[in-house]
């Protein structure tokens, strides 16, 4: 577990590394708005420029246009009418160009609104002039030039064009002040947001510097650890099979010691049975002939020795086959397993083979699947667990019903699942564990047996490598399903 200060550091670290990344949210939004500022002021700067090109493209027209007048009437040239003409067509393009863009500025409107009438009656004059030289009055042409010039509305035209053009550059110049400012902003905002993903990294960087070298610590001792568990559970396993074969020695001596007094027991029972037989005809011939001699207590003996003996010989009958089970399960447990290939489908068909006549006794019905997977193990403890799997599929079938028992299996990569299912009985699920223990039983018992099979097929799955699980309720059926190594070894498992 982490120490305390570990803990704050931890959780500081993480307020930090939060706090450094809103930051950087906040410094990005401010570069996007002063970005967007930048632009628009940028945009402000063009437009101006553009006004100012427009009033100078106007300025000019209206100049020229004044001057070829002036030109033609003092000497007539067919080059200067043709100026004339070219530059008073784009008097009012440009006059009409410059009131749009500056559409939003009232000052420069109302600048217009004196400067519009001024510049089509110049316009006016200048080419009904030059109309009547054309004509060939050119002496009332210059008379008229003359009084106009008196007028002076081509001044006035310069005066307005000009404050015009004063207005524009003062705003340009604003503008400009304004784009600057924008553009500062953006790179004071670029180098704080700089110096945060700086500061955010550096921090990232020693975060992830401690914990990658924590975790390199904890994968060493990991390492060291596992490395000790590993010669421990060899010593554990070690002392475990030297105490599994202790037990297993001594359960065949306990075993093999009691059967001695056992017989003993037994051959004193034949011989009491004939002695009872022989005291019996006595007992009879007394009867018959000395009538008096035979008391009550030698009646009531007469009648209870023989129940006695028969309950003394089915108890040490039952006490040998207890016996039998605990030898058998002994030397199974000290048998050396011997791995082998093993076709299962041929195997599991002999073993059906022996049941044949209960099968057809109990009409019922055994199936094995075709793809039922070969594997490489010990061929008797596999025949040892799947007969016992089946007959007791047999033996507890439900009684008024077909019975149905099915056998099949999968591959799971180095992995088999063999299933045994039947329709028969079924076990209540409240004995599930309790049938895979050594001389227990479940349900009604009205089938031989001295609860040794199902401990003594979990035992042989267990030493082959594999487990067995049990799926059941009462009138529904059972059905086991082994995992089992694909290819085992009697060193601990599969190869």
């Amino acid at each position: 577990m982490l120490r305390l200060d570990d803990r704050r550091f931890n959780r500081l670290a993480l307020l930090a590394l939060a706090a450094g990344f809103a930051l950087v949210l906040i410094a990005f939004g401010l570069i996007v708005a002063s970005s967007i500022g930048n632009q628009r002021a940028t945009e402000r700067v063009q437009h101006t420029y553009e006004v100012v090109d427009e009033l100078a493209q106007l300025k000019l027209a209206v100049e020229r246009t004044e001057t070829a007048t002036r030109g033609y009437l003092l000497a007539p040239d067919p080059r200067r009418m043709l100026t004339f003409r070219q530059n008073a067509s784009r008097i009012l393009p440009h006059l009409a160009k410059v009131t749009q863009l500056t559409s939003d500025n009232r000052q420069q409107q109302r600048t217009i609104a004196l400067l519009r009438p001024k510049i089509e009656s110049q316009l006016a004059i200048d080419r009904d002039l030059m109309a009547r030289s054309e004509r060939g009055q050119l002496g009332a042409a210059r008379q008229l030039f003359i009084e106009r010039v008196k007028v002076r509305q081509i001044e006035q035209i310069r005066i307005l064009a000009r404050r015009m053009h004063d207005a524009e550059l003062r705003l340009l110049a604003e503008r400009q002040g304004t784009e600057a400012k924008r553009r500062s902003q953006l790179q004071w905002a670029l180098a704080a947001a700089g110096l945060l993903l700086l500061l955010l990294g550096a921090a990232v960087y020693g975060l992830v510097r401690r914990y990658t070298s924590r975790l390199t610590r904890a994968r060493d001792e990991l390492h060291l650890l596992n490395t000790d568990l590993e010669g421990q559970v060899r010593l554990r396993t070690a002392d475990l099979t030297r105490a599994n074969e202790e037990i297993q020695r001594f359960a065949y001596i306990v075993s093999h010691d009691l059967r001695s007094p056992l017989v003993n027991v037994l051959g004193f029972t034949a011989e009491l049975e004939t002695a009872d037989r022989a005291i019996g005809g006595l007992v009879e011939r007394a009867e018959r002939e000395a009538p008096q001699l035979v008391t009550a207590e030698i009646r009531h003996a007469r009648e209870d020795l023989p129940e006695a003996i028969g309950f003394i010989r089915s108890s040490t009958q039952k006490m040998d086959r207890l016996i039998n089970a605990i030898l058998t399960l002994s030397r199974q447990g000290r048998r050396t397993l011997n791995p082998e290939p093993l076709a299962m489908r041929p195997l599991l068909e002999d073993l059906a083979g022996t049941l044949e006549h209960r099968l057809k006794d109990a009409e019922a019905t055994l199936s094995i699947d075709a793809d039922v997977p070969d594997l490489h193990s010990d061929r008797l403890a596999i025949e040892q667990i799947f007969s016992n799997l089946l007959e007791n599929a047999v033996k507890y079938l439900q009684p008024g019903r077909p019975g149905l028992i099915r056998v099949g299996g999968r591959s799971g990569g180095d992995r088999v699942v063999y299933e045994i299912e039947d329709n028969g009985r079924g076990i209540d699920p409240a004995d599930h564990v309790r049938v895979f223990d050594l001389f227990r039983r479940a349900g009604k018992q009205d089938q031989p047996g001295e609860g040794i099979g199902l401990a003594h097929v979990r035992a042989l799955v267990y030493r082959l490598g594999g487990t067995i699980e049990l799926q059941s309720a009462l009138g529904e059926g059972t059905l086991f399903r082994l995992h089992l190594p694909q290819r085992f070894s009697d060193l601990g498992g599969a190869d």
